[in-house]
């Protein structure tokens, strides 16, 4: 891995095309926007990175705030965490803007009345950046950026092994539905227990970052999350996890017009260590047809280095989603 990184300046190595390209002003090689009813997923293993010159560069992407953050924080891997994540981010949505000359370093964001990031487009005669709506989500030992074209997308990723300090049942008590604590509570192994709620915490994250509004504008007691066995009709609370027709279904106590007929949902194993669950609202009017199944694209990267595309392989298990 280290020579590919000595090459990171001139040549990035991708293989999800069948060609490699090279740009003496920017190594990203570019990609072609997702469609309405696409998201594109991509990931990076922090461990992978080890390589201080490349580090430097990613610092260099920042914006002086953002390294003034970054520097500031405590402890070497939380600042290489935070600086990956930062470096994913622009490199991930520059990617997008080659043809209009945006490079990494000159993206600009701003935040809603809730503190969900958004990037700011400089509008132009001759700019005229599409509506591109990202989301980041972070573990110690992965850090993974969702994009969408015209639809808020939100994403949240957890690890399988994660542990859970509180009793899951009190903790459950506390932020979960009275359906979902109901389930928890029913399964009887005390491990299918813990990652069940960890899908369950993973899908709730996922769908309040979706809406923009953070933990205290849609709390986690207010919605339930379901799945449907889309070939029977039936709605069971995480029914049949490994079956390909589960559905995601989202029942909201307060907002019954952000219910599961405007989303579009993902639930994923990603890298055999985590957990994803991708929402996108819905941008396409129905045409009686019903929802339209999300079409996912999922990179693993090595920003300014190597992409390599995932979609298909081990590394991403589709547990269930809108279908």
């Amino acid at each position: 891995m280290s020579r590919h990184l000595l090459r990171a300046s001139s040549m990035m190595k991708t293989h999800c095309f069948s060609q490699r390209f090279f740009n003496s002003v920017s190594p990203l090689v570019p990609v072609q926007l997702p469609s309405q009813m696409e998201t594109h997923l991509w990931y990076i293993l922090p461990d992978e990175v080890k390589n201080a010159s490349l580090l430097s560069q990613y610092l260099e992407l920042l914006s002086p705030c953002e390294k003034e953050n970054v520097l500031g924080m405590r402890g070497g891997e939380l600042r290489k965490g935070a600086l990956l994540a930062r470096a994913l981010v622009r490199t991930t949505i520059a990617r997008y803007q080659i043809n209009s000359q945006v490079s990494p370093r000159s993206l600009k964001f701003t935040k809603n009345t809730y503190g969900k990031p958004e990037v700011e487009w400089q509008q132009s005669e001759d700019l005229h950046p599409p509506l591109l709506h990202f989301n980041l989500s972070h573990t110690s030992s992965l850090i993974a950026c969702g994009v969408a074209i015209d639809s808020p997308i939100g994403i949240d990723v957890e690890e399988k092994q994660r542990t859970i300090k509180n009793d899951i049942m009190s903790f459950a008590r506390r932020y979960f539905s009275h359906e979902e604590v109901d389930f928890l509570a029913a399964v009887p192994n005390a491990e299918v227990q813990r990652q069940e709620f960890i899908k369950l915490w993973t899908l709730k994250e996922a769908y309040v970052k979706a809406l923009g509004r953070g933990f205290s504008g849609a709390p986690f007691k207010t919605f339930t999350i379901r799945y449907q066995d889309a070939t029977r009709g039936t709605c069971d609370l995480f029914g049949n996890l490994n079956s390909e027709a589960s559905e995601i279904v989202v029942d909201s106590s307060e907002e019954p017009s952000n219910s599961a007929g405007n989303w579009q949902f993902s639930l994923l194993e990603l890298a055999g260590s985590h957990y994803a669950a991708i929402f996108k609202e819905n941008s396409s009017p129905s045409d009686g047809r019903g929802k339209q199944p999300m079409k996912l694209t999922v990179w693993k990267t090595i920003p300014l280095v190597e992409d390599e595309c995932v979609s298909g392989t081990d590394a991403v298990i589709r547990i269930g989603g809108s279908n």
